[in-house]
């Protein structure tokens, strides 16, 4: 067990050098510059000031050195804890930029992604053994799994946000109200939280549904099932086996769509102007502050790997047949 841990904690940590690097990369590849950008918006007219400042502020940044150099200050400060200076909130720093907008894609993410999963399985499962709804739930599924995030996260705006005007269709809370610790700030807080949640967990819904009936069927039709049945097994005993084993892809499935789900929620959050990373992107985009970027892309890489490392534990730990692998004992 602790070989296989050993083993994978090398492989993520491989995993996130390398995408540590592309992070770093991508920002300084893109068109536009971020101390021009910054000092475009100042406005200012005198040509030699504005040399002065350029030269002033990509100092400040650690602009003025070679890539290389800067690509090592850049993993120097990260294991100090530090991702730099924002240049469109100058002087803010990065970190205290994203943990103001971490909270907001983490309470829409982490209910939509366990909500959907728990659900949408235990619907899966049902319709498998129910002929009235697999007749429903499998043309259903496969429209909201083919639904795009944006897509969907417009129309709910549009149809319940605009149209009926039952939630709100912009924004992370009422701007006459002040942050605090009561319920007329949390319940608003809650209705501008429920249109972003529903527009992931609808979609994400559809497919572990999907899954989920396809497993079972399977899992009915195998050798097992089938000797339990010669056996005269209750069909309950057989169902509950079946859906053990149907439960151990939809598990491998979790860590697969984690990136996907992420990144819908990145784009549902632009549609909705929620205040969550995915707007913090798109004004680190358009005023080509790649600080900005590049740590906001570093929360995402982490916890994307985190994640995916959490749930290859738990596989070996609810599938008895890979600890058997693990201590010789298996074919």
């Amino acid at each position: 067990m602790w070989r296989y841990i050993g083993r994978k904690l090398f492989v993520y940590l491989l995993t996130f050098v390398i995408a540590v690097t592309i992070n770093w990369m991508i920002p300084r590849f893109m068109p536009g510059d971020p101390v021009r950008s910054m000092l475009n918006r100042a406005s200012i007219s005198d040509p030699e000031a504005l040399e002065r400042m350029t030269t002033y502020y990509e100092t400040v940044f650690g602009l003025d050195t070679p890539l290389y150099q800067q690509y090592f200050n850049f993993w120097a400060g990260l294991f100090r804890g530090e991702l730099g200076v924002s240049s469109m909130l100058y002087p803010q720093p990065v970190l205290d930029i994203i943990l103001r907008s971490l909270p907001y894609t983490l309470a829409l993410l982490l209910p939509a992604i366990l909500l959907s999963w728990i659900v949408g399985n235990r619907f899966g499962a049902f319709a498998a053994r129910n002929k009235v709804l697999d007749n429903t739930v499998l043309p259903v599924g496969y429209i909201l799994t083919a639904t795009p995030y944006m897509w969907l996260a417009l129309l709910l705006a549009w149809s319940m946000g605009i149209v009926l005007g039952w939630f709100p269709a912009s924004g992370g809370y009422s701007f006459s109200l002040i942050p605090e610790f009561s319920w007329l700030f949390i319940s608003d807080l809650i209705s501008h939280w429920f249109l972003p949640f529903m527009s992931l967990f609808i979609v994400a819904l559809g497919g572990w549904a999907i899954g989920m009936r396809n497993m079972i069927i399977y899992e009915l039709e195998a050798d097992y099932s089938n000797y339990l049945q010669a056996l005269g097994a209750p069909r309950r005993l057989i169902r509950r086996y079946a859906f053990r084993n149907a439960m151990l892809p939809q598990i491998t499935g979790l860590a697969v769509q984690l990136g996907t789900v992420i990144a819908g929620a990145l784009l549902t959050e632009i549609v909705f102007n929620y205040p969550g990373l995915g707007t913090l992107i798109l004004s680190a985009l358009n005023n080509r502050d790649f600080f900005v970027l590049q740590g906001v892309f570093l929360f995402v890489v982490v916890g994307v790997l985190i994640a995916n490392f959490i749930i290859d534990i738990i596989y070996v730990l609810i599938d008895p047949r890979t600890r058997v692998q693990m201590t010789g004992g298996g074919a």
